[in-house]
């Protein structure tokens, strides 16, 4: 591995740990439901404007596939090729419990954008609506 990918993996490691550290603090009854269903909703929502709907250039070469209803109880969101969405998922991001976990994995968490990922998908979980 090049010292630049080490470097890479070790940020988005650290960042995957403050965002599952964040996800999982007790909010007041007051805020928005915390069920993975509805946190995922939100995720997808702000993916779905801040990512995709606004031509950001980062993921001008992808596609958001929602896969919101499961069996498993785990909701999820996968960030897809755009022409070849029926491909290996590169970012898949999914929540599970009330109050959610959420796990935000794929070969994009190993890529500088794995920070931003991270954040964004902390502010929408928690409520905001706001891109970066």
């Amino acid at each position: 591995m090049r010292p630049s990918t080490n470097i890479a993996a070790v940020a988005a490691a650290s960042t995957l740990c403050i965002l599952l550290a964040s996800c999982q603090s007790s909010a007041p009854s007051s805020g928005p439901d915390r069920s993975a269903l509805s946190t995922m909703e939100r995720v997808a929502v702000g993916a779905n404007s801040c990512w995709f709907k606004s031509g950001d250039a980062a993921f001008s070469a992808y596609r958001l596939a929602p896969e919101l209803n499961s069996f498993t109880g785990r909701p999820r969101i996968l960030v897809v090729h755009k022409n070849s969405p029926e491909g290996r998922p590169l970012l898949v991001v999914q929540a599970e419990g009330n109050p959610a976990r959420l796990q935000a994995f794929g070969p994009m968490m190993s890529e500088p954008v794995s920070t931003r990922i991270a954040s964004d998908v902390t502010r929408w979980s928690g409520g905001g609506k706001t891109c970066r």
